[in-house]
């Protein structure tokens, strides 16, 4: 069992005050969220067709939860990991005007999860697709989109302290923006986890550039599917990758904190090229991979954004079970429930 108990843990709001606290922050990070990127509420799917490749395949090792359907002679159904892929279609669908987006909110099951403070079975977040103009496919482009989200956390941070003045705001004015190469070569002994810990606690908020492509060490910073994010693309002094993290510091748990992903996804050169790093050339033949090669779907902008692990950083909470409910090995229970901790 992986298990944090922060030394004198005190949640600063009883559950009746969390659940309005949680309620809150969605509807106000939401609203603001649509604003400041122009996005539209769509509603999602919980599952999706097997074999199509619309499912996210987050590191390409987690299983889906899967089922057949009846009426539709057994053909197996597979609840989403996320909706990384199935939102590209839906700029298509839509017809969604150029500079414009869409979002929803996507329940998952991810039943590989080492359960953890930060990692439940259940996870739920806003999903978020833009349409990218051509002459927009730079970095600076995804830097500016992670300054407005970043504007938005800050924004909930403030309301968050307007409604409940023990909590207070502790992000700083700007996020930090550094490469995954940089990193590696800053502390080259040490694991990746350790350096988001380092450059997280200098900074409070960072956005690390280039997830999914091997660094010098020959491995990556953290996983990516190839057929969405593009983090093969050059862009300054030889760094790869148009995507990243926003990460955080955590000042309950006393390390780095992940709060969304995101990248510039995929055109039809990078798709091809990044398929052809990992070995999985006979992905071209799903019928999403398809439909992108065959220029079906626009360029676009995309991420995900934890919903419970926004409310659980902005409500100062050690275990994400305190903001959403979900399933935890019984020793964790029993573990939480003597300190304090507790779970929905």
């Amino acid at each position: 069992m992986k298990l944090t108990i922060p030394e004198g843990y005190k949640s600063s709001l009883t559950l009746k005050q969390t659940e309005k606290a949680i309620k809150m922050i969605k509807d106000f990070f939401e609203l603001n969220l649509a604003a400041e990127l122009k996005l539209r509420r769509v509603s999602a799917p919980l599952f999706v067709q097997k074999g199509t490749g619309i499912n996210d395949d987050l590191n390409g090792t987690e299983r889906a939860v899967k089922f057949p359907i009846k009426d539709m002679d057994e053909t197996e159904a597979e609840i989403v990991h996320s909706l990384a892929k199935w939102k590209r279609m839906m700029l298509a669908d839509y017809e969604i005007a150029n500079s414009y987006g869409l979002y929803t909110d996507m329940n998952a099951l991810r039943p590989d999860e080492e359960l953890d403070n930060l990692h439940s079975i259940y996870v739920d977040q806003w999903d978020w697709e833009k349409i990218l103009m051509p002459e927009d496919r730079t970095l600076d482009y995804l830097k500016d989109i992670v300054n407005r989200i970043y504007a938005v956390m800050k924004r909930t941070e403030f309301i968050v302290y307007e409604n409940h003045p023990e909590i207070i705001p502790i992000l700083p004015e700007k996020i930090h923006f550094v490469h995954a190469e940089e990193l590696e070569a800053a502390y080259p002994d040490l694991t990746s986890k350790e350096r988001e810990n380092i450059i997280t606690k200098e900074h409070g908020a960072v956005f690390i550039i280039g997830i999914g492509h091997d660094l010098p060490s020959g491995e990556p910073h953290d996983g990516r599917a190839p057929d969405y994010d593009d983090w093969s693309t050059e862009t300054v002094n030889g760094y790869k990758g148009l995507n990243g993290d926003i990460v955080v510091w955590n000042p309950v748990l006393k390390h780095a904190f992940e709060l969304s992903s995101m990248g510039i996804r995929v055109d039809k050169e990078t798709l091809v090229k990044q398929l052809e790093i990992r070995g999985e050339n006979k992905r071209k033949e799903l019928f999403f991979h398809k439909r992108l090669l065959n220029g079906d779907f626009p360029e676009s902008v995309g991420g995900g954004i934890g919903q419970s692990r926004l409310c659980m950083y902005f409500l100062r909470k050690a275990h994400i079970g305190e903001v959403q409910a979900s399933l935890w090995p019984g020793q964790m229970h029993d573990h939480c429930k003597k300190s304090g901790i507790v779970l929905m």
